[in-house]
Parts: C-alpha cells; structure tokens; sequence
C-alpha cells in the first residue's frame, strides 16, 4: 500500500483550521496556498511534459523539463515568503514555515510512493 499520493494537499486544508483556531495571520496561509498551488499545477504539467518527451525517446529534454521547472517552483515559492515577509512579518513568517512543512511532506510522501509502488516502465518508441 502505498500513501497518499496529494497528502500535502490535506495538510494545506488542515493548516486552514490551525491557522484559523491559533490566530495565525491569514495572509500568510492565502500566500502559502496560492504559492502551493501554483507550482503545483506547474510540476502536474511539466510532469505531463516530460513523460511526452520521454515517449518520443527524447531523455534530456524530460530532464531539462524537470530541472527548469524544479528550480522555478522554489523560486516562486521564495519570492512569495519574501514579498509577503515585507508586506507583513508575521504573516511572512507563518507562510514560510507552512511551505517548509508542505515541502517536506511532498517530499516524503513521493519518496514513500517510490520506493513502495512498482516501477513503472517507459517505452520509448
């Protein structure tokens, strides 16, 4: 069995109702989710892209795709804590730690899915 694949997402709804109950500031849970959000719907397309590209026997360009992507989601989600820190600090703060918690979760959780389900297999054509 393997875990959840969108647990990260679960922990985002949760942090509502921590952030919510313990007065955290809400911009900076509205700047951590939009930022969550958003790359992740930029790692489901690259995602989509790179297994395209793998297809088509083209394994530089899937990793191309990944790494570009990688690094732009972290530097988006890092542009957000900072503008959102200068905004307001506190909320600055609660965000950078909600994303931290949210990273290493994701993180986790597809390490986890790796090593317990079964290899997938790419035919190149």
């Amino acid at each position: 069995m393997s875990p959840p694949k969108h647990v990260d997402l679960l922990v985002l709804a949760a942090a509502a109702v921590v952030f919510v109950i313990a007065g955290f500031p809400l911009l900076g849970y509205v700047a951590a989710a939009v930022a969550w959000l958003a790359q992740r719907g930029v790692q489901v397309l690259a995602q989509r892209r790179s297994n395209e590209a793998l297809k088509a026997g083209n394994r530089q360009r899937a990793m191309g795709i990944i790494g570009a992507t990688t690094l732009g989601r972290v530097w988006l989600m890092a542009t957000v804590v900072l503008l959102v820190g200068i905004a307001q600090n506190d909320a600055g703060l609660s965000s950078a730690i909600l994303l931290a918690a949210l990273f290493t979760i994701s993180m986790g959780s597809s390490g986890l899915a790796y090593l317990l389900e079964p290899e997938q297999k790419v035919q190149p054509r």
